[in-house]
């Protein structure tokens, strides 16, 4: 992978450059899903952390849950949440956006003093379209789109996944650049699009 198809990733339609990756151990918690979904999403949660040489742990010191998922049915049960409004800002006109937009995913996520993630909102509205994704391709598609901040239009024209026989995998080239970001020698977050080269660099690195 190119330093620019690595700039491209991390730089948004605005044209700032804008990276984060966490810096804490992820305590995931999933709301409105069964037993056997919750298993999956928390195995993909779990081999993307092994991936990126970080943790998962059963809660966060500071926030207790820091890495949330919503399964919905429309928008508005957003706004039947107890205390949602406190962990989205502007919740209702954010509800009806999504809704004009006929939108079926959302994330939010939360950052520290030095700039890292620190906690993500994941909200999934179960539309006929998602309905129709494997739960695997769904809970890893959602986690690798978590990990990092990535660009809004990093996977618009192209996923991070790819499929290898009948299953389907992390793109190599993502997975490389997720090791590499990770890697402790490198940023937590950064802004200047020359971390892309820094990037780069590691990701041989590291293979």
């Amino acid at each position: 992978m190119t330093p620019e198809e690595i700039e491209a990733l991390f730089t948004r339609e605005s044209g700032v450059y804008a990276f984060a990756r966490w810096d804490r151990p992820l305590a995931p918690v999933v709301f409105g899903v069964e037993d056997e979904t919750l298993g999956v999403i928390k195995g993909a949660i779990e081999a993307v952390c092994q991936l990126a040489g970080t943790s998962v742990a059963e809660t966060d010191p500071e926030l207790g849950a820091n890495f949330i998922w919503f399964f919905l049915t429309e928008w508005s049960e957003l706004l039947d949440v107890p205390n949602m409004d406190r962990l989205v800002p502007d919740l209702a006109p954010l509800v009806d956006r999504l809704k004009q937009a006929q939108a079926n995913q959302y994330r939010t996520f939360r950052f520290d003093e030095a700039g890292a993630i620190k906690a993500c909102f994941v909200f999934l509205r179960m539309d006929e379209n998602l309905r129709e994704v494997p739960a695997e391709t769904l809970a890893l598609s959602q986690v690798v789109q978590s990990m990092l901040l990535w660009s809004d239009l990093a996977f618009r024209d192209r996923s991070a996944l790819a499929v290898a026989g009948e299953t389907t995998v992390l793109r190599p080239d993502i997975a490389a650049l997720i090791r590499a970001a990770y890697d402790h020698v490198m940023p937590v977050a950064a802004n200047d699009p020359s971390h892309a080269l820094r990037l780069s660099a590691r990701i041989g690195t590291v293979q």
